[in-house]
């Protein structure tokens, strides 16, 4: 089984941006989510499980109680809205934005009317952010930086620097390419100690972590009509200052050896595999 699929995906790049040309239509992207919604808890690795400790909900943590009152916090790729009841029950305004439509039907199912009234949808890219220029103080994007074409994460990126305030934050989480290769390297190490041959525990690891779906020299990974993007740290580190933000901050946010893991059997005393969750801020 795939070890996660993030939750949320990109639009079509603005008309006045030419360069970004996608190779693939939007559209079909936006169509594969919304019909993945239904199914997603059960496709989806989730980082806000009660089994997980999130860091992200730490970087929030950090805010005051009473400043979060009268801060607007924009979930960038919602997706099913996992983070969502963590903001609508502390921020001022709670911004979620998602470009595939059944992903928003299914944030308003999981915080049910009267909450989800104190939430503005927006079905769109998470480029498009024009009308929200110098207007958010929290940014988040949990396993929605996931663009395979560098050019749409780098407009994606300033346009969410350009959307906070001067002071704001940007947090998030993104799947990461390096613990592919680290949970490979693991399951390799399992698979020998119980006497599988060189050759036989390779193919068991190749199929069992789907390698022939991720093109590991530039972090990509496809899986029936979903694309997206997997990260090196330091890559994620370089895009966020390229983009202007300051003051990055990288913590590993860890998986439990578990039924939605690969081998996770066989791995109980092996080290845990990640994600990389992030914060930064837009200092000026």
């Amino acid at each position: 089984m795939n070890r996660t699929r993030p939750t949320t995906r990109m639009g079509k790049p603005k008309p006045q941006n030419p360069e970004l040309d996608l190779p693939h239509h939007a559209d079909d992207q936006a169509n594969a989510w919304s019909g993945s919604a239904a199914d997603y808890a059960n496709e989806f690795l989730d980082p806000f499980r009660d089994s997980i400790e999130n860091p992200l909900l730490g970087f929030l943590q950090e805010i005051d109680d009473e400043a979060a009152k009268s801060m607007t916090v924009a979930d960038l790729g919602c997706g099913t809205g996992p983070l969502l009841p963590h903001l609508v029950d502390r921020f001022g305004t709670v911004i979620a934005l998602d470009f595939a439509e059944g992903m928003l039907d299914a944030c308003r199912k999981r915080l049910g009317p009267k909450r989800s009234a104190k939430v503005r949808y927006l079905n769109r890219a998470m480029h498009e952010l024009d009308d929200l220029k110098v207007s958010v103080d929290v940014a988040a994007a949990v396993n929605s930086l996931v663009m395979p074409d560098p050019r749409v994460v780098d407009t994606t990126l300033r346009n969410i620097f350009e959307a906070l305030k001067p002071g704001g934050r940007f947090v998030g989480v993104v799947p990461s390419v390096d613990a592919i290769h680290h949970h490979s390297l693991m399951l390799w190490d399992a698979y020998l100690d119980q006497g599988y041959s060189l050759e036989e525990s390779e193919r068991l690891v190749a199929t069992h972590m789907e390698h022939s779906l991720y093109d590991f020299a530039f972090g990509k990974f496809e899986f029936g009509a979903i694309r997206q993007k997997f990260w090196q740290p330091d890559e994620l580190a370089f895009k966020l200052r390229k983009a202007g933000f300051e003051n990055v901050e990288m913590v590993k946010l860890e998986y439990p050896w578990d039924e939605s893991l690969a081998g996770y059997k066989i791995l109980k005393n092996h080290p845990k595999t990640w994600d990389w969750t992030f914060k930064a801020f837009r200092t000026v």
